[in-house]
């Protein structure tokens, strides 16, 4: 068996380049997807079938909870959110510099914040087991996966805050 390793190199443990975090987020987003489209392609099936498939909406507004949280803490690891770069390929590395440090303090609050709105739902209505109305999927823990990730979203801009701050 023939390795492309020296004899001192240990084998990486995950693709270069992908964390734990990504391999999580794409996993989560991937399960929900494919149980969206599924879902989606049942129903659409039992149409022309004459099957019912009740309660598909209810399933795909539940996936895409697990779609959407996975994408901004995939977006925010790889760096890919949206910017305008029209302004700062113009400035000076220091100014730029300081930008990116403001940028992130601002973004880190603006998903603190939208954490703490899905905290205080979370609060208001725990003790009213909020359920959808056909399948009764319970809320609660979507709200809670949403939180999770948007803390998580809020502790990168911060790391990346002070990883900037010691170069």
């Amino acid at each position: 068996m023939h390795n492309d390793l020296d004899a001192g190199e240990e084998a990486p443990s995950t693709p270069e380049g992908e964390s734990v975090a990504a391999r999580v987020a794409f996993l989560i987003g991937g399960t929900g997807l494919f149980l969206a489209m599924a879902t989606d392609a049942i129903a659409v099936l039992g149409r022309h079938t004459g099957f019912a498939l009740l309660g598909s909406i209810e399933v795909v507004q539940a996936c895409i909870v697990l779609i959407a949280s996975s994408a901004m803490v995939f977006a925010t690891l790889k760096g890919a959110h949206a910017a305008v770069h029209i302004l700062t390929e113009r400035l000076d590395l220091a100014m730029v510099a300081r930008l990116a440090r403001l940028s992130a303090v601002l973004s880190a609050l603006m998903f603190l914040i939208l954490a703490g709105g899905c905290l205080w739902l979370v609060a208001d209505l725990w003790s009213g087991a909020e359920r959808t109305e056909l399948l009764h999927i319970p809320i609660v823990p979507l709200r809670l996966l949403q939180i999770v990730a948007l803390l998580f979203i809020a502790a990168l801009f911060l790391r990346t805050l002070f990883r900037r701050g010691t170069r």
